[in-house]
């Protein structure tokens, strides 16, 4: 077990894949100053785009702390793999064994039409196929009883057809088991005494929750992309241990926290959403440094633009969501996932993603993405469709001659043939392409986050919008004015946002029990044996991780008896008791009455799933840059026509050095600010202010 890491005058590197780009941040404590590396994605081995971030970084900070050469104590890491190997449909040949009767449940699912219009409907393709599941001759009440014992004979019988498969990873679900898992850690024993380097994966340790088709279908995506996910967490362990030896993989998660390497190769599907939760880790850092309370983080990157209404400095966790989906803003459309996520809603495209023109003649973007090979047009690496990028360079927002730094020229005529060809099928200008493109992808955030807010209850005038990832501060202007948002923060470093996010993230374990009963019916002596059990094994894992102190809540997924949906309820963690029943109940009732105004006279209160939450406290953290960019010098570095959407047509605007800028000063909008991973664009009336953190404050004052 690796021991916990003491964070003074250490090093921490924080490295994220994404489907464009692979960002790495170093940050050296205790005064926070970082280091940033910009890599392009390697799909074919993503661990090479990793290696020669970490090593970029490790060379930084060489550079710039000659004398000290701090130690590496740790990498965190977040990746787009299981993501892109469930869309992809490129895991491992993998098998299903459940319970007798229950093998059609993939394919069955909810009988839930997405779209009932649609009469060439495509549903959701289960990951395991029909014929290599396999069902067991067991059976369990919903109480966890034994109805039909499990028999030596089956489980030869069991070993027998899976051997004949030959498959490399085996999930297992069966009836009722998130409420008694003898049968299938049983299952687990033989199958691993019987076929020694099969991956196993049992529904009980990942979700173990009601609901049987989501259930099964978290663990089969789990099974799926196992060994697969563990290959990559080992060579990249390796990776690293060549660049420095003896130094702990950590890895994302997708409750915002992070755990051990070992622990993410044990249970992937935890890692889905790793890369966008840690950006909204960076926002909700930053809106702690300047006071915050109410954020709307928006994160854009290459693939995806995704976004996470906070409220009172905390992400909401949801515990089921969907990920592959066929049609991709259609609920229901997907694999139903049962894992904690930061509730996140992707609101639109990224900065890679193609335009085109439909059958109706009408500009749609995406879902396909150029990605990093060979990119968009203006890259110059053969892509030739238009892409957000393209517009953006077209439109003024991007330099041809800076981006990276100026490491990085974009093709500028590469980008204009992409879009006439555009333009011609269209048939409109150019330049009402691009600007097409650009104004799509801003509408299209803007109502996915609308909708989102006003679900919520809440108004978006209230907000501030914080933005992160490469794309993110080239629109977040232009999407808050479409919300009404006064105001949006963009931080140090914002187009490395997901790293720092890992960084500011604390250690985190989530862990849930499902047991049906009235309020009035509880065996607390049962519940209290449960809850420590799961602490017991938590506090290994967090060990792991590195957590030195944890703070721990109780959460309970309640309703009334009759209903059909629960809402999540927490309170301090204690010795759970008879006693504890008054604490739900007023909790119960507090958020009930939030959510619909009144309670339900005369109705029984109902516990579904219990919930244990362990994470390290949550601290805000300062950073500031370890390398020279920050320094006394002109801050105007020209002027640029850019497109401004209230004139309809292009303006000349002032272009800073977002850096050269001092703590204090005030601009006025329009103007562009570049950094070396992100441009600032602010194509409206407004005030920017650099805040002493070098946070970018921009207060809009022109909506229309």
């Amino acid at each position: 077990m690796n021991k916990p890491v003491a964070f003074d005058n250490t090093l921490r590197v924080a490295v994220d894949i994404g489907g464009t780009f692979t960002d790495g941040v170093a940050t050296l404590s205790p005064r926070g100053r970082i280091w940033v590396a910009k890599s392009p994605t390697t799909p074919a081995d993503p661990g090479e785009a990793v290696t020669t971030v970490i090593k970029d970084l490790l060379r930084q900070v060489e550079l710039s702390d000659k004398d000290t050469a701090p130690a590496l104590a740790e990498v965190v890491h977040g990746t787009t793999l299981i993501t892109n190997t469930l869309i992809e449909r490129k895991g491992a040949k993998t098998a299903l064994v459940t319970s007798s009767g229950m093998r059609d449940a993939l394919d069955i699912g909810r009988e839930w039409r997405y779209d009932i219009y649609d009469l060439d409907i495509e549903l959701p393709k289960p990951l395991i196929e029909a014929e290599h599941r396999v069902e067991v001759d067991e059976r369990l009440d919903a109480r966890g009883e034994v109805l039909t014992p499990l028999t030596e004979a089956d489980l030869d019988r069991m070993v027998g057809e899976l051997s004949k498969l030959d498959v490399e990873s085996v999930a297992v679900s069966l009836l009722h088991s998130y409420i008694n898992t003898d049968h299938e850690k049983q299952i687990e024993a033989r199958l691993k005494a019987a076929l020694p380097g099969l991956s196993v994966s049992l529904s009980s340790d990942l979700a173990r929750e009601i609901k049987e088709f989501e259930r099964t279908s978290t663990v089969a995506a789990n099974a799926y992309v196992k060994p697969l996910v563990a290959t990559y967490l080992k060579e990249l362990g390796s990776r690293i241990e060549a660049i420095r030896p003896s130094i702990p993989l950590r890895v994302m998660v997708s409750s915002g926290g992070f755990s051990s390497a070992e622990s993410g190769a044990e249970s992937p599907i935890l890692l889905l959403e790793s890369g966008p939760a840690a950006g909204v880790m960076s926002a909700l850092n930053t809106a702690r440094q300047n006071g915050v309370d109410q954020v709307l983080a928006f994160d854009m990157g290459g693939t995806t633009a995704k976004a996470c209404v906070a409220v009172g400095g905390e992400a909401p966790i949801a515990h089921s969501f969907e990920c592959a989906r066929v049609e991709r803003f259609k609920r229901g459309s997907g694999l139903p996932i049962l894992i904690p996520s930061i509730e996140l809603i992707e609101i639109g495209a990224g900065g890679g993603s193609i335009a085109h023109c439909n059958r109706l003649g009408l500009l749609n973007i995406g879902p396909e993405s150029s990605g990093s090979v060979p990119g968009p047009a203006c890259y110059g690496r053969g892509g030739t469709d238009p892409t957000v990028t393209d517009a953006d360079l077209l439109l003024g927002y991007l330099s041809p001659d800076n981006f990276l730094g100026g490491e990085m020229k974009l093709d500028v005529a590469g980008a204009e043939q992409a879009m006439s060809r555009l333009a011609g099928e269209l048939k409109v200008g150019p330049t009402e392409a691009a600007w097409g493109i650009c104004n799509v992808v801003n509408e299209n955030m803007a109502s996915a986050a609308r909708i989102h807010i006003a679900e919520n209850g809440l108004d978006p005038r209230d907000f501030t919008m914080v933005a992160t990832g490469g794309a993110g501060p080239v629109h977040a202007v232009e999407v808050a004015r479409k919300l009404r948002i006064p105001r949006v923060l963009i931080p140090i470093a914002a187009g490395a946002g997901s790293c720092l996010g890992m960084l500011a993230a604390p250690a985190r374990i989530d862990r849930a029990w499902s047991n049906p009963q009235l309020l009035v019916d509880v065996d607390w002596a049962k519940v209290a044996a449960n809850l420590a059990a799961l602490r017991r094994q938590s506090e290994v894992e967090l060990a792991a991780a590195g957590a030195e102190q944890v703070e721990w809540v109780i959460g309970a997924e309640m309703r009334y008896y009759g209903q059909g949906a629960e809402i999540s309820v927490s309170i301090p963690y204690e010795e759970v008791s008879a006693s504890t029943a008054k604490v739900l109940l007023a909790a119960f009732e507090a958020e009930y009455e939030r959510l619909y105004g009144r309670l339900v006279p005369n109705a029984a209160p109902q516990v579904i799933t219990w919930r244990l939450v362990g994470r390290a406290p949550s601290v805000g953290h300062h950073f500031e840059w370890g390398d020279d960019r920050v320094k006394a010098r002109s801050a105007a570095t020209g002027a640029r026509a850019i497109y401004l959407p209230l004139k309809a047509g292009y303006g000349m605007v002032e272009v800073y050095n977002r850096y050269s800028v001092q703590p204090g000063q005030t601009l006025k909008g329009p103007l562009i600010l570049e950094e070396r991973e992100s441009t600032i664009v602010v194509a409206v009336e407004a005030d920017v202010t650099i805040r002493p953190d070098l946070t970018v404050a921009v207060t809009i004052k022109e909506f229309d």
